[in-house]
């Protein structure tokens, strides 16, 4: 139950393996199909390919009409710009691009974005943390600075933090509930993806989207939050 004068939001991560799934085929009509299911207001992706013809995922997600669409690309392969994105169905005041310190390892970023929904602010920061663990400790530390702010704020920090354990923020009480497993799609066993809330007392829900369609669109399933703006 929502919350009384609360606005409430379904908020989800998933990392969608550039479109290619466990199959070993590139179907963004199967991505769209599973974004239909998740039904979010504000939906953060990761592994997200951009401007080669035959895999320019966004080009699909905003023929497709979901939502507003802000992709940042954090390098650039053989297969064009690759990145994180932002699909939104409510209103984005800013969304701007963070470049994560790394260690050497491929460059990570994150969308620093401020949205307005039924005269409430949300600050949202969606991220893919790297591989090695000193490199994930620095951006964590990065991030906790940035998603600092005034207490009673909504801030949303999501994405797929390549984390079997949960991350200690200093600085930022984030909800630190047990977190469902989403990888590998078939048969999660490690909580890479996470959905991290303050106040704590907003995040009303955390569960997995396991239709057979998520199960087989990428490696990772989708996580979803339901928020409560207050």
């Amino acid at each position: 139950m929502t919350q009384a004068g609360s606005a409430r939001l379904r908020i989800a991560t998933w990392n969608i393996h550039a479109g290619v799934g466990i199959d070993g085929r590139f179907m963004p009509a199967r991505i769209l199909r599973v974004i239909a299911e998740l039904d979010a207001d504000v939906l953060a992706l990761q592994e997200v390919a951009a401007g080669h013809p035959d895999s320019d995922v966004p080009a699909w997600l905003r023929d497709a009409g979901q939502g507003e669409l802000h992709f940042m690309a954090a390098c650039r392969t053989r297969h064009g710009a690759f990145g994180n994105a932002l699909l939104s169905r409510i209103a984005v005041a800013s969304a701007t691009c963070v470049p994560l310190i790394g260690t050497g390892g491929e460059p990570r970023n994150a969308i620093d974005a401020h949205l307005e929904h039924e005269g409430r602010s949300l600050r949202l920061i969606a991220t893919h943390l790297g591989l090695a663990r000193r490199e994930r400790r620095a951006q964590l530390a990065q991030l906790a600075a940035m998603a600092a702010g005034p207490a009673g704020e909504a801030r949303v920090l999501l994405g797929d933090f390549n984390l079997w354990r949960t991350p200690r923020l200093d600085g930022l009480a984030m909800a630190r509930e047990r977190p469902p497993r989403t990888y590998p799609s078939l048969l999660p066993v490690a909580a890479l993806d996470r959905i991290l809330v303050n106040p704590a007392r907003a995040c009303l829900a955390v569960h997995t989207h396991r239709s057979r369609s998520a199960r087989i669109a990428s490696d990772h399933l989708p996580l979803i939050a339901e928020v409560a703006l207050e």
